[in-house]
């Protein structure tokens, strides 16, 4: 074949080598992730939503356990990029109070909802494991109903915005704007990471936002209902999760899986 590639009226197709020295790709690695977390830092949960977009378009999703900060996020997000899937981690052990929280969520912000469930009922689980697995060995109940789950969904993209705040626990004290997931291998999203309680509760009234009645009757923090308990004024936020156990995470934002 004669090569007069400049004087053919239709170009000769790309090579795939050709296709990929012409496409910039970024290969994400833990040192990146700091760095433009670092370089977001003092920004607004929005600029980092909109740098997340950009870079990773249909492949970011956002989760929500549909507290207090998930609220805030679903409306920015809504305002930014309505299109966005915003999944929860369905454990059948939500409260009453939470689903109907979805459903208003759907009205007022029209988010797109992805449930995302283990496939292995309460019955299911009770037989492999025992009844009331949750009071006995918690952690392995939330590997099974919550962890894997997720880290399953996200094999299927690129980057997961959460709603994690550095004075909620001391683990999440160094929570990045942006970071590297390590049980993930992707990049994580935390757009509100250097807010305060305040802030996300004047941000839901300022906007008239819904959210989980059960925060007014002493639940701050709210997952499954039989792991969730009220708290005193002046407790930890956190404390009524897990009452009785060391356990303060669920685990999805560890930075292993259980095995």
């Amino acid at each position: 074949m004669s090569s007069q590639k400049n004087t053919l009226s239709h170009p000769l197709p790309i090579s795939k080598n050709e296709m990929e020295r012409q496409v910039e790709t970024v290969e994400w690695t833990p040192e990146s992730a700091k760095q433009i977390g670092l370089s977001l830092e003092g920004r607004s949960p929005e600029t980092i939503l909109r740098w997340g977009f950009e870079n990773f378009a249909s492949s970011i999703v956002m989760a929500t356990g549909f507290g207090p900060e998930g609220v805030v996020l679903m409306h920015l997000v809504s305002e930014i990029r309505p299109e966005t899937i915003v999944f929860y981690l369905d454990t059948d052990l939500l409260f009453s109070h939470t689903y109907e929280l979805r459903e208003e969520l759907v009205k007022r912000l029209g988010i797109r909802f992805e449930r995302v469930h283990s496939g292995i009922s309460l019955p299911e689980q009770a037989l492999r494991h025992g009844d009331k697995l949750w009071e006995r060995d918690p952690d392995t109940c939330c590997q099974i109903r919550k962890v894997i789950p997720q880290r399953q969904f996200l094999a299927n993209y690129n980057a997961w915005i959460t709603g994690i705040r550095r004075d909620q626990t001391a683990f999440r004290a160094n929570t990045g704007l942006v970071e590297w997931d390590y049980a993930n291998k992707m990049i994580k999203l935390n757009p509100l990471a250097a807010w305060t309680s305040d802030q996300v509760w004047d941000h839901i009234h300022a906007h008239n936002l819904p959210y989980n009645p059960l925060h007014d009757y002493g639940y701050p923090s709210i997952g499954c209902w039989t792991c969730t308990n009220a708290v005193e004024p002046g407790q930890d936020p956190r404390s009524g999760r897990w009452a009785g156990n060391v356990k303060t995470e669920c685990g999805i934002h560890l930075p292993t899986i259980k095995k």
